[in-house]
């Protein structure tokens, strides 16, 4: 499924003044990464599974990815999706607070989930919430493994999930339950109801 990048940007808005921040360029912010990790291009393109040209292309503004390309960036950045279209933490900020009511979180659809990012207005943050709502059923769905900095805890809003992570056996979890995991581990999430599940995510940045 290809998603319109655009669309993704949203979750970087600056918020805290009265007009909102341009979103972050997502070439630059894909050199930064790039070039945090000391790697050439080659490297970089040869760990997301891209031609050489086509990140080149992706860096200088020349072309506008597909959700499939962002995706394959991002585990081979080893970061999130949403994490290439969030600025890096710089100076601290304090006495921010955001509301995301029911229903107007930024939705991004994939084959396998439904993301709905909460407090999608502030840059910057330590944690990254989300609701999704779990679309796969098994785990022939996946492109393998979902890998990312940082650590991840998952809470069952509805419905049963099946949590498949790299080392530890799969585990059955009901509303109610939650994990806490290494998001560098592998993982994915299918749900085991007749009806999609819902799950709350929450990410830490770094």
């Amino acid at each position: 499924m290809t998603k319109d990048p655009k669309s993704l940007i949203r979750i970087a808005r600056e918020n805290g003044e009265e007009t909102i921040a341009e979103p972050v360029d997502l070439g630059t912010r894909v050199r930064e990464l790039r070039k945090a990790r000391d790697w050439t291009l080659e490297q970089a393109a040869k760990q997301a599974g891209l031609a050489r040209s086509t990140l080149s292309k992706i860096e200088n503004g020349q072309m506008s990815p597909t959700y499939d390309a962002l995706k394959k960036l991002a585990v081979g950045l080893e970061i999130s999706v949403p994490q290439l279209f969030t600025p890096p933490q710089q100076e601290k900020v304090n006495g921010r607070m955001t509301v995301t009511r029911d229903g107007e979180g930024q939705d991004h659809i994939t084959a396998t989930y439904e993301h709905s990012l909460l407090a999608d207005s502030l840059t910057r943050k330590r944690m990254l919430p989300y609701r999704a709502r779990v679309r796969a059923r098994s785990m022939d769905e996946f492109d393998g493994w979902v890998r990312h900095d940082g650590e991840e805890f998952l809470y069952v809003l509805t419905g049963v999930v099946k949590l498949y992570t790299e080392f530890y056996e799969p585990i059955e979890m009901r509303r109610g339950d939650s994990a806490y995991y290494d998001a560098t581990m592998g993982h994915n999430v299918i749900s085991i109801s007749d009806d999609d599940a819902t799950i709350l995510w929450v990410t830490s940045l770094g």
